[in-house]
């Protein structure tokens, strides 16, 4: 059994060429799938020996479902990477041994756990700890939805690879980078939160055993909370013990808090230009 790659780019020159290097430890065909970058991405993902395709990007749903269906793969499965990911050849053999065993034959979609890395510590007790991450798929049986933070949905059963984790650098382009990254994830977010906040919360979804389901209801509830930002600054330092992690558990403690207050502002904008536009 065999597994194909694709990782989604734009402007990616200073992660992509470890991050093909990595996979090619266990991955012969790995695909870089570009948002027309204009940096040296697509040239060095070339001198590393992946295939490349490009595409204009609208929204991430979209990208995702593009890489799977408008590129062809000489396998029935496709690990979906984020450049500024690490997925090692001990990640991938027990990928690879799971796709082998009958306990998953019926399985669609395989999730992971990751190791966020931030001033050259892992985040133990970050916001992505404990969180699981779908991205080993049948490309044929699965559909990806919602703008950001995507929502895999699949025809067939899910599974939870407990072990080795994927590492991931979402620093390693600097702290400006990262501001301006989640200044536009800021945007979608909010946007699609005004949207959200309509539909009633899942409490089956809350009390219930799938973890991916078990976080989006616990988002919608968090998401209705009064001074979220502040308390998403004491949810990650104090009750998630992120104070363990040193400086860089309370440095990132505290831009996890900016961000979700700029997404809140960024809503109470939207709200208010509905407002004048109404009233005209």
């Amino acid at each position: 059994m065999s597994v194909s790659a694709v990782i989604l780019t734009l402007n990616e020159e200073r992660n992509i060429v470890q991050c093909i290097r990595t996979l090619k430890e266990w991955c012969q065909d790995v695909v870089v799938f570009d948002s027309f970058s204009d940096d040296r991405t697509v040239e060095l993902a070339r001198e590393e020996g992946a295939r490349v395709y490009q595409r204009k990007f609208d929204n991430y749903a979209s990208q995702r479902n593009a890489a799977l269906r408008e590129v062809e793969y000489p396998n029935q499965w496709v690990l979906m990477v984020d450049a500024d990911e690490r997925w090692d050849a001990e990640l991938g053999q027990a990928m690879l041994q799971a796709l082998v065993d009958k306990r998953y034959e019926d399985v669609a979609i395989f999730h992971f756990q990751r190791k966020d890395m931030f001033l050259e510590t892992w985040l133990k007790h970050g916001i992505g700890a404990n969180t699981w991450s779908g991205r080993l798929l049948k490309r044929d049986r699965v559909r990806i939805e919602r703008d950001i933070n995507e929502e895999y949905h699949c025809d067939g059963e899910k599974a939870y690879l407990k072990g080795p984790r994927f590492v991931h650098y979402p620093f390693n382009n600097g702290v400006n980078w990262w501001i301006a990254r989640h200044n536009k994830y800021s945007d979608m977010e909010a946007k699609r939160l005004a949207e959200e906040r309509e539909q009633p919360v899942d409490w089956k979804g809350l009390v219930g055993k799938d973890p991916v389901r078990r976080r989006k209801a616990l988002k919608q509830i968090l998401y209705r909370l009064p001074c979220r930002p502040m308390l998403m600054f004491w949810v990650l330092y104090v009750f998630k013990l992120g104070f363990l992690d040193g400086k860089a558990g309370f440095h990132y403690a505290r831009l996890r808090c900016m961000y979700e207050y700029m997404i809140d502002v960024k809503r109470v904008e939207m709200a208010e230009e509905t407002t004048v536009m109404e009233s005209k």
